[in-house]
């Protein structure tokens, strides 16, 4: 066949990702074996009865057309209702473009905001599709490594050193998948000062934004000049339940977003329509909001009090959003032969942190995206791998 493009081909240029052990648990699962899917943070639960009539009702009453490119009106005011709250900054519906997803809402904030050339600092660690989708810009970036010691909090001091002439934003997620980590307000209020001092673009993947634990969420959209300059990435998928319906959205100035409709011209052509209307009646009623946080707010505090107490792993992070990071250097420094291992000894699937970034080697992701029982099993069968775990750093686990 003819040569693809170098910019399709670059996506995932090494053609491994860091999810092959994720990929191979849900293989063995749908085969039948009795696999725990501790690996993809996709809800154990249904989206909220109330949303699905809602869009049984939209399909049978005709809406099966063409929507508008940067959303359905009604769509887009409820996105920019919770835009508001989510962020604290009053928001218009001019300010909101609304996306198949928060992927698509990430898409078109690079895309809107950067050429061939130019570069990015992205905080680590970050969800896997972030290298990608920059590179599908052909833009470049610099990984900057939260430390885990530090509660993956990001340093901004080390974030402005690797700020070049070139760069037009920075990336970042909070409440952080895969971390947990809850960006405190001095840790954003640095970032918020770079972007200020070298006049960048703000990212902030704000998905989780209802899970953020035990302090309200914060937004760096909220802070002093970082309006103008903030693009904030949105979904419906963890927050409503609805991670298969496709419904997100980015806020950002109104002069940007009306740039940025010229995107959904050529990729999406508008969103589905029966949807979008069953999208609207979930923002404006709140469907499943309040039950989803606690849910997971409840299945934290189950799984981290079955580790509590056991030296041999480490928190890090695991504040709020719907995974617990677990620091497993003492037994094992490679994250990916310890989550091989775990797969084949105790049928657990957890996915690696270096699948994330450097920053979470020597750690895996635990989602808490099953029952409370499963999760209870999940942490028993993790203890006991790693009671009988072999090799040089069994001595040190144990004590």
């Amino acid at each position: 066949m003819p040569k693809p493009s170098s910019r399709i081909s670059g996506i995932s240029p090494s053609g491994k990702d860091g999810w092959e052990v994720h990929f191979a648990a849900l293989a063995r699962y749908q085969a039948g074996e009795d696999i725990l899917m501790l690996s993809v943070g996709d809800h154990d639960f249904d989206t909220p009865s109330e949303t699905v009539e809602a869009c049984v009702t939209a399909v049978r009453s005709g809406h099966h057309h063409y929507t508008q490119l940067p959303g359905l009106p009604p769509l887009r005011e409820a996105m920019a209702k919770i835009a508001s709250e989510a962020t604290g900054v009053p928001t218009t519906a001019g300010e909101v473009l609304a996306t198949p997803g928060g992927q698509s809402a990430l898409y078109a904030a690079v895309q809107a905001t950067l050429d061939p050339g130019d570069h990015a600092v992205v905080v680590a660690p970050y969800y896997a599709t972030y290298p990608g989708t920059f590179r599908a810009a052909g833009a470049s970036f610099t990984v900057v490594e939260a430390r885990a010691e530090d509660g993956f909090q990001p340093d901004a001091k080390a974030v402005e050193e690797a700020v070049r002439p070139n760069t037009r934003a920075i990336l970042i997620n909070t409440p952080n998948n895969p971390t947990g980590a809850v960006y405190t307000r001095g840790t954003l209020e640095g970032i918020a000062e770079i972007c200020r001092k070298h006049d960048l673009w703000l990212f902030s993947d704000e998905v989780y934004w209802t899970l953020a634990g035990a302090e309200p969420h914060l937004s760096p959209r909220a802070l002093p000049g970082m309006k103008e300059r903030t693009l904030v990435i949105n979904s419906l998928s963890k927050s409503h339940g609805m991670t298969g319906w496709r419904i997100g959205w980015l806020t950002g100035p109104a002069d940007l977003i009306r740039l940025a409709i010229g995107l959904n011209l050529v990729s999406t052509y508008g969103l589905n329509d029966f949807v979008s209307r069953a999208a609207i009646e979930a923002l404006e009623n709140r469907y499943g909001v309040d039950e989803i946080a606690a849910r997971y707010a409840a299945r934290r505090d189950i799984f981290l009090g079955e580790m509590r107490g056991f030296n041999a792993v480490t928190v890090r992070g695991s504040e709020g959003g719907m995974y617990v990071m677990l620091d497993i250097r003492a037994v094992e420094p490679d994250c990916e032969r310890f989550a091989w291992a775990l797969l084949e000894a105790e049928k657990v699937g957890v996915m690696p942190g270096s699948s994330f970034g450097e920053a979470a080697a020597g750690h895996i992701r635990i989602s808490l995206c099953q029952p409370d029982e499963l999760l209870k099993e999940a942490a028993k069968r993790l203890r006991r791998f790693i009671s009988a775990y072999p090799g040089e750093n069994k001595s040190r686990a144990a004590s």
